[in-house]
């Protein structure tokens, strides 16, 4: 199962949450932590992709240094890799998940990556600016601005991470089998929702 989620929608609520209930491992931090040990990034060689139209995602791997690949070894294979190395890399990792003991994946596009698996669920948690940067403060007590800010940068880096390698809106419902509005409901219902339509499915326990 893959799920998509704006910032403020639930995602990293959710994402856990429902994973436990079926069964499955959860996969988010593990991604980038692979891809960086794949690529043999080093914090200054991501750093160096700050600009770059990725460079959400850069700053993630670098926050996780070169860290060994549980499947594969660090295999470097640039000095300092481009987006097209990262973005391989990604969807790999995301081929080996499916094809093995599978799980629940929050982000990395992994809808688009997996698009044509008849035995997946795509999910997005999606809901308005306004009512998602409530969520936000509600859930992490920290300032609004702080976390206006935090939530643009997330929004244009996330969507333009999608429109550049995909040529697609990451919003679209054409993409998701189950489209939720994460701050309209309690995140125990969305979870309910999420679990429901994956074990109709087939997936999980």
């Amino acid at each position: 199962m893959t799920i998509s989620a704006s910032y403020g929608a639930g995602g990293p609520e959710v994402g856990p949450a429902a994973a436990e209930r079926l069964g499955l491992p959860f996969h988010d931090r593990a991604i980038p932590a692979q891809v960086a040990g794949r690529l043999g990034v080093s914090q200054d060689d991501a750093e160096a992709n700050d600009e770059r139209v990725v460079r959400g995602l850069w700053r993630l791997v670098a926050s996780l240094g070169a860290m060994p690949d549980p499947v594969g070894g660090v295999v470097p294979l640039t000095p300092q890799p481009d987006e097209r190395a990262y973005r391989e890399q990604t969807e790999r990792v995301l081929h080996e998940i499916a094809d093995g003991a599978g799980g629940v994946v929050l982000g990395r596009a992994g809808a688009l990556v997996l698009r044509d698996r008849p035995d997946a669920l795509h999910v997005r948690l999606d809901g308005p600016p306004g009512a998602r940067l409530r969520a936000a403060v509600e859930r992490y007590g920290r300032p609004e601005e702080e976390l206006r800010e935090e939530m643009q940068a997330n929004d244009r880096t996330r969507e333009a991470y999608v429109r550049h390698f995909y040529r697609c809106d990451p919003a679209a419902a054409q993409h998701y089998h189950l489209v939720v509005d994460g701050t309209a409901l309690p995140l125990g219902t969305v979870v309910d929702l999420v679990v429901a339509a994956a074990r109709a499915r087939g997936i999980g326990t």
